[in-house]
């Protein structure tokens, strides 16, 4: 196999939630050494997981969210079959030590001084607090890049404001434009747009780190507030508003320059009795008469190409309930699959809309070999997702499991840090080395 771009770097993280631990997938997945420093004394808020052990009856009934666990089961070492935490601990390791105590504190320091990062996601001014700040680490590791990704930034008035990315995403004005034109703002369900966003821009601003670095021997700090991270993908609309003094609303599946709609097809129930798995929906778009025409031949009703209501694209958005009305009576009779081809093949934009098990047996991604299969000594076999881009120099694929809690302790305590055998069985005797959560934790 080819030499993975980033392999010799190595990243030290303290990063709950997603944010974090997304820019440090996408460090280990391109060949970075990607420890996790975790402890089994402290639950990081919707990591591994939403709680340490949660009650059987919340994870049988949940589907697809934070209380998502591998074969439902979150039994004994639930923490490490979590569905939340697993798809972004591909290619990581993970130690586990106190850092409340002195000892546990001096063991991180001495990680940090064989590391090139220091990647940490938590609420501003944590890592000064717990002994581990900027200015300590630098005195162990000179050229360390430290990189905090605060909610709202490690200055200013609200610095101290802690949330997760859909609190992030209030603050920033994302929240407000999502949903439909006619519903209350408070109906809107939460995306976590903020996390992979912020993730992204993450490890692109720490390889700009890295690149200093390596130019200058000097160490450097890196301050991201994730909201400010996150704001410039809505520059349109914060630009409309600046320039012409308008607030964008929310348009739901409608376009300002289209006439457009997500439409039930055959399949669905009604919507009041639909449940997970029974919705069947389809995206369609004209922008041109033309694609009104085939629209309308492919619907079989050709007299409504001249129809006043909808002869040109103007009246098609003016009458735009109606326009959702006629078409979303066709479709309710049309597989989307089949509607997508026909439509597609005149020239019409439509596409159906996957949910996850429509996106696993999808044909154009089984034949790029996007998912890849893994096995984890807790959760089996299974399929995970893969690599987020192809390089025709480098092949890579995905390496190792999700790493369990503390499964490397011996590798990162011994052959990175160099504690001997005796101080080894010391710290594990003192609680830093372990493999599960204390049982009082909830």
């Amino acid at each position: 196999m080819a030499r993975l771009p980033l392999e010799g770097i190595r990243v030290t993280c303290i990063t709950p939630i997603w944010a974090g631990p997304f820019a440090a997938q996408l460090f280990a997945d391109w060949g970075a050494e990607v420890i996790v420093v975790e402890s089994g004394h402290h639950w990081q808020p919707a990591t591994r997981g939403t709680l340490a052990h949660p009650p059987q009856f919340m994870v049988e009934q949940e589907v697809g969210g934070l209380m998502a666990y591998c074969r439902k089961d979150a039994t004994g070492r639930g923490w490490d079959r979590s569905c939340l935490f697993n798809p972004h601990a591909r290619n990581k390791l993970s130690m586990t030590v106190d850092l409340r105590r002195p000892e546990g504190v001096d063991v991180f320091k001495r990680l940090i001084a064989k590391s090139d990062v220091f990647l940490e996601s938590n609420a501003a001014g944590t890592m000064d607090k717990m002994g581990i700040g900027y200015d300590e680490l630098k005195k162990v590791k000179p050229d360390l890049v430290m990189f905090s990704i605060p909610g709202m930034g490690s200055t200013g008035p609200k610095r101290h404001y802690v949330g997760f990315g859909a609190h992030m995403e209030g603050l920033f004005g994302h929240t407000y434009l999502r949903g439909y034109h006619d519903a209350d703002p408070q109906t809107n369900t939460i995306v976590f747009h903020y996390d992979p966003a912020v993730g992204a821009t993450v490890a692109f601003a720490t390889m700009m780190a890295l690149h200093h670095r390596n130019k200058t021997g000097e160490g450097i700090y890196v301050d991201m507030a994730g909201a400010e991270a996150s704001m410039p993908q809505l520059g349109e609309v914060i630009m409309d508003y600046t320039m012409n003094g308008r607030v964008a609303e929310r348009i739901g599946n409608r376009h300002p320059t289209a006439t457009q709609g997500c439409y039930l097809c055959k399949g669905a129930r009604p919507s009041a009795e639909t449940t997970a798995g029974d919705d069947k929906w389809l995206n369609i778009t004209i922008n041109t008469d033309d694609e009104w025409a085939a629209l309308c031949r492919v619907m079989g009703r050709p007299d409504l190409v001249h129809d006043e209501r909808f002869a040109d694209s103007l009246s098609r958005r003016a009458h735009q309930d109606e326009f959702d009305r006629v078409v979303g009576e066709w479709t309710r009779g049309h597989d989307k699959y089949a509607l997508m081809h026909m439509l597609q093949a005149e020239g019409v934009p439509a596409g159906a809309v996957l949910d996850q098990r429509d996106c696993y047996n999808d044909p154009h991604i089984l034949e790029r070999g996007f998912f890849e299969e893994l096995t984890q000594e807790e959760c089996g076999t299974h399929l995970y997702p893969g690599i987020a881009w192809k390089m025709s120099k480098t092949p890579n694929h995905l390496r190792t499991p999700p790493c369990m809690l503390g499964e490397h302790n011996e590798y990162v305590y011994k052959q990175i840090i160099g504690v001997s055998d005796e101080e080894y069985a010391q710290m594990e005797l003192n609680g830093h080395i372990h493999m599960d959560f204390d049982d009082d934790i909830m």
